[in-house]
């Protein structure tokens, strides 16, 4: 089985824990992407996610100028480089989330999404197809 250390994102877009969700969602919008790294001062702290503004912000009627500090989860999963796309597919089942922080000796060194692991699983199931086709024709 495959491990993400050679798929997961390591130039990781953040925001201070000043920064407001608005400013979140805006860089989430312009970026295209569906999390941003919050850092205090130059460590990671954790991540928010479109999800967390939507449903904690926007469902618990807080204001769109909320600090990330103010919302971002530092106790989010987390996987080391050496995982494998299952277990990061079960880890982002268990705990509801569609992004984990990746680490390396207790620092963040990237980020995995869902679509990264979904794109891995892809890729080894059409290695292990063609594998089997090459079995069966004898190549």
């Amino acid at each position: 089985m495959a491990t993400i250390e050679r798929h997961y994102v390591r130039e990781l877009v953040s925001l201070p824990t000043s920064a407001t969700c608005r400013e979140a969602a805006i860089l989430m919008r312009d970026r295209r992407i569906g999390a941003v790294a919050v850092r205090d001062g130059g460590e990671v702290v954790g991540l928010v996610a479109e999800r967390d503004l939507a449903l904690g912000l926007v469902g618990d009627g807080a204001p769109a100028t909320t600090k990330l500090g103010q919302v971002v989860r530092p106790d989010g999963p987390s996987v080391a480089s050496r995982a494998t796309e299952k277990e990061c597919a079960d880890l982002m089942r268990s705990a509801h989330v569609r992004h984990l922080l990746v680490k390396e000796g207790g620092k963040v060194t990237g980020l995995i999404s869902m679509r990264d692991v979904i794109v891995l699983m892809l890729e080894e199931k059409e290695h292990m197809i063609r594998n089997l086709e090459g079995y069966i024709s004898g190549h």
